[in-house]
């Protein structure tokens, strides 16, 4: 009985020894904090292990390589940017570094936006390789692979890179949901639209996102453009304006800015602009596509933040007064 005994006391503390030593190795909390760990290509388990033990995370490389070895990890570790929890145990940050588990940086692209200040946000992104900062357009469209215009070709929405990722890459992604997208929209697109490719209606989504920011308007906006696409009128529509405008737009259209010469100036020229004039959302594409069906012609904004609509100019004449709109900023507009 003794020896039985004996033997019984022995397995518990080889076992409370093993349990003791696991939670050493690999259950214990530890605490990084909130910064962050850079780990180059090229990075050895052992090279990491000496980093936790440099900033004091772990006491012992020795035991984090030997957790590693147990664990049949090796030396797979993956690079870029880890921020670790906080309180988090050895294996849980092991497990990190062996499956990537890295930072994502995000990247929002902005409804309405020009190509320009695309450009701006590429450039101020942290830790974003911006590849294509100083190329010219038609080199950003080599690089992308991208035969029409670079204005409004992506598709507006928060977008996660990881350390040192290229702008081009991110680009990429955006342009490839707005294609995904405008082919499944034209696809179910209404039916006898005056538009006759899926650029067109990305040029119209365009305007009619950046005229209003009411969802219950985009689709009567649109109604209104489709029906001066038919009728052969121009669109005469200030976004144009203030796009062709650039730099010299200072927040009031005038009269001489609605003669600006430009392509894109619809108080001068008929039909679509050449090409989108910003980024345009899901919505506004969807109502691009899928416009209401009304009489209006017109329309003009309440300066409440929404728009009133009209079917003949006198009508539209009545709403510029009711609403104290200077009508000398815009120059008549015949009947069609």
């Amino acid at each position: 009985m003794r020896s039985f005994f004996r033997a019984i006391l022995g397995a518990m503390a080889f076992g409370g020894v093993c349990v003791g030593g696991w939670y050493f190795l690999a259950d214990r909390p530890l605490h990084p904090g909130p910064r962050t760990f850079h780990l180059p290509a090229g990075t050895t388990m052992r090279a990491f292990a000496e980093m936790l033990k440099q900033r004091q995370v772990i006491d012992s490389a020795d035991s984090f390589v030997a957790l590693a070895e147990l664990n049949d990890e090796g030396q797979a570790l993956k690079s870029g940017v880890y921020r670790f929890p906080d309180p988090a145990t050895p294996l849980q940050i092991l497990r990190m570094v062996v499956s990537g588990q890295v930072v994502e940086y995000p990247l929002t692209l902005v409804p309405g936006w020009t190509f320009q200040q695309v450009r701006q946000a590429l450039a101020q992104a942290p830790h974003l390789r911006n590849d294509v900062k100083g190329l010219s357009h038609a080199a950003v469209r080599a690089a992308l692979h991208r035969q029409g215009s670079l204005e409004g070709a992506f598709f507006p929405d928060t977008y996660y890179y990881t350390y040192e990722a290229s702008a081009t890459s991110v680009l990429i992604r955006a342009q490839k949901r707005l294609q995904a997208l405008l082919g499944e929209d034209w696809k179910g697109r209404a039916p006898q639209l005056p538009i006759h490719t899926p650029e067109q209606a990305l040029i119209l989504a365009s305007l009619v996102q950046k005229e209003t920011a009411k969802a219950g308007e985009r689709r009567k906006i649109a109604g209104v453009f489709m029906n001066r696409l038919r009728l052969g009128m121009k669109l005469e529509t200030d976004p144009t304006v203030i796009f062709s405008l650039g730099k010299r737009y200072h927040g009031v259209l005038t009269i001489a800015d609605l003669a600006f010469p430009s392509p894109y100036n619809t108080y001068l020229h008929y039909g679509l602009p050449p090409t989108p004039i910003g980024l345009c959302g899901a919505r506004a594409l969807h109502a691009a596509l899928h416009p209401d069906k009304t009489r209006a012609l017109y329309f003009v904004a309440t300066g409440r933040g929404g728009h009133v609509f009209s079917d003949t100019l006198q009508a539209q004449d009545q709403e510029i007064r009711k609403y104290e709109i200077d009508s000398t900023r815009r120059p008549p507009v015949r009947k069609p």
